[in-house]
């Protein structure tokens, strides 16, 4: 676990705007986020389940607005067909590693009618949860199918509010980033319009090359030396970015489309080989489900064109996200191949590089 490790402001890292009081995704009230983090070097097992949950552990079933948006395609987020064209989903956010992706759906539904046991019990339901993943590969033997409906039970347990242990858990364990241990981050942004609204950024962040990797505007991947684990981009990024602002689905998926400037503030360009997969939702206009309300349904949502500047704050928690996931790691032994190192991003060298900038 990487949770006592310094975040990049700790380090002194300038990112702007204003975040909220744990700089998580939880500042959005009532989300919860949990792992199950499953680690053996011996036996090259490296890989987990992250469970974000829109509403908490509430007992009724109550949908989100959301939408999504996929960068490059070779990945995989469950449910997407639905959001796309109903502009809403039921039940919670997995991510975990490519060959998971079954395990974590199968958990999710039975964590859905179990939680949600009258919905379930009265009517013809079905459960359609969102489960994304990134390739781990590179530092986990990910084909002994290691991931199964009880650890994403486990994670959607353990799942609370309050700060996210970032770095090495959960899904992003097993995780590579610009070249460096990459993971699972997140950052916030408070922003006022015609009130104070939050919107949170999580990030499983498995992409990029060395090279391309830019830090506030500073080419660090070109000033460290070293070999590269890859030569070419292979890896993926999920970004889940959530507000309690009131949005439409429309609006949402444009929220969701600023997760790719985010990502590319940090140096990638999308490479053909990652899966950038992006999704937005929104904790308000608490949704009556289609199936139970009248034949006219009212929401309030934010008029688009006022929203400018929470484009602007979900671009920022991306990428200050991305960057968290990289100051939580720490130098693991490769599965493949063996017995090579992928390094830490060294927190004391962008302590440096940021405060010679004075």
């Amino acid at each position: 676990m990487s949770a006592a490790k310094p975040r990049a402001r700790d380090l002194g890292l300038p990112f702007p705007g204003t975040p909220g009081p744990y700089n998580a995704i939880t500042d959005v009230k009532g989300i919860e986020v949990g792992f199950t983090t499953l680690t053996h070097p011996d036996q090259f097992l490296r890989t987990g389940v992250t469970a974000i949950l829109p509403r908490g552990k509430s007992a009724e079933a109550c949908p989100v607005l959301a939408g999504h948006y996929a960068l490059n395609g070779n990945g995989e987020m469950t449910g997407t067909h639905w959001i796309d064209d109903a502009g809403h989903f039921l039940g919670p956010i997995l991510i975990t590693n490519t060959h998971g992706v079954g395990a974590c759906h199968t958990g999710a539904v039975r964590w859905m009618i179990d939680t949600y046991a009258d919905y379930f019990r009265e009517r013809h339901a079905w459960a359609m949860p969102v489960v994304a993943e990134t390739y781990d590969g590179v530092l986990n033997d990910i084909n002994t199918l290691a991931v199964t409906p009880e650890h994403a039970l486990e994670a959607l347990k353990n799942a609370t509010s309050g700060p996210v242990a970032e770095g090495s858990t959960g899904g992003g364990n097993g995780m590579i980033a610009y070249g460096f241990k990459g993971g699972t981050g997140t950052a916030s942004r408070q922003i006022t319009l015609d009130e104070t609204y939050t919107i949170g950024a999580l990030v499983q962040a498995n992409h990029g090359i060395r090279p391309w990797l830019t830090i506030l505007g500073k080419p660090v991947g070109s000033m460290l030396s070293g070999k590269a684990l890859v030569e070419k981009e292979t890896g993926s990024i999920i970004v889940v970015l959530a507000t309690d602002a009131p949005l439409s689905p429309l609006s949402l998926r444009a929220i969701a489309k600023r997760a790719a400037i985010g990502i590319g503030r940090n140096g990638t360009p999308g490479g053909n080989s990652s899966g950038d997969i992006f999704i937005a939702f929104s904790t308000a206009n608490g949704q009556v489900r289609s199936e139970d309300g009248a034949i006219r349904q009212n929401y309030s949502y934010l008029n688009p064109d006022h929203i400018d500047p929470l484009y602007l704050a979900a671009v920022e928690a991306v990428e200050e996200a991305v960057v968290n996931a990289l100051a939580a790691g720490e130098d693991v032994a490769t599965f493949k191949p063996r017995g090579e190192i992928c390094p830490a991003l060294d927190p004391a060298f962008l302590a440096d590089l940021f405060a010679a900038r004075g």
